[in-house]
């Protein structure tokens, strides 16, 4: 994470997503515009919650793990996003680990301040209750939705997640070997189906397997196959 000293960029971001009356005055002082590499943590599942971010610029990955160790996608996050909104509500330790799939820039500001300034300021509140209503109906279809799907189809859908960010045409990722272990916990399969299932995809042409990692070759293929996006 980096601080990134330019109040003329965070006015623009304000201005893109049309939240300048958001933050009061008093919380204007204390906000401050950060920016985060490709596979960095914003925070971690169990850890004390400090900050409320507010995502600008980047996708984020949001994903729980279990006491035995597994993983689970639960989503992947564009701009406009809040991280740590329900944790400054409820007071509650971080509740999913969210992590960097595209370069970021955060907006952030630390709970101490949200408590002085902004507990008690409407328009504020009314953005909390917006994000935090969209985010309940949004979970409420989602997990029987990824149980129903087939593992071709969310493995699809978290390839073109993983590889593209649609608001950084610049950004064409991959999906690293190392990490395929994990794909398989978060998609919620088996290691050896997610390696049959990626043969079948390379057979069709749709990706290509080379030694760092797995390449999208026909991203129109993979959006047919996927049908919609599950985790977006």
């Amino acid at each position: 994470m980096r601080e990134i000293q330019d109040q003329g960029l965070m006015k623009q971001y304000f201005r893109a997503h049309q939240i300048e009356a958001v933050f009061n005055e008093p919380l204007m002082q204390h906000l401050a515009l950060y920016s985060f590499d490709r596979g960095e943590h914003i925070c971690t599942q169990g850890e004390s919650a400090q900050m409320l971010y507010v995502l600008v610029k980047g996708k984020v990955k949001i994903y729980t793990t279990s006491v035995e160790g597994k993983s689970l996608i639960l989503s992947f996050k564009t701009p406009l996003e809040v991280i740590g909104d329900i944790e400054y509500v409820r007071g509650s330790d971080i509740i999913n680990t969210v992590e960097a799939v595209s370069p970021l820039h955060m907006i952030g500001i630390q709970y101490h301040w949200l408590e002085k300034f902004g507990k008690e300021y409407a328009p504020f509140l009314q953005f909390l209750l917006e994000i935090i209503t969209q985010k309940f109906y949004i979970k409420s279809d989602f997990l029987s939705f990824n149980l129903l799907y087939p593992v071709e189809v969310r493995l699809a859908s978290y390839l073109l997640s993983v590889s593209f960010d649609e608001s950084d045409s610049l950004f064409q990722g991959q999906l690293y070997t190392v990490s395929l272990m994990d794909t398989a916990n978060l998609i919620g399969t088996s290691y050896r189906h997610l390696n049959r299932v990626i043969q079948k995809f390379c057979q069709d042409g749709l990706v290509e397997r080379s030694k760092g990692g797995i390449i999208v070759k026909d991203r129109e293929g993979l959006q047919q196959l996927a049908s919609r996006n599950i985790y977006e």
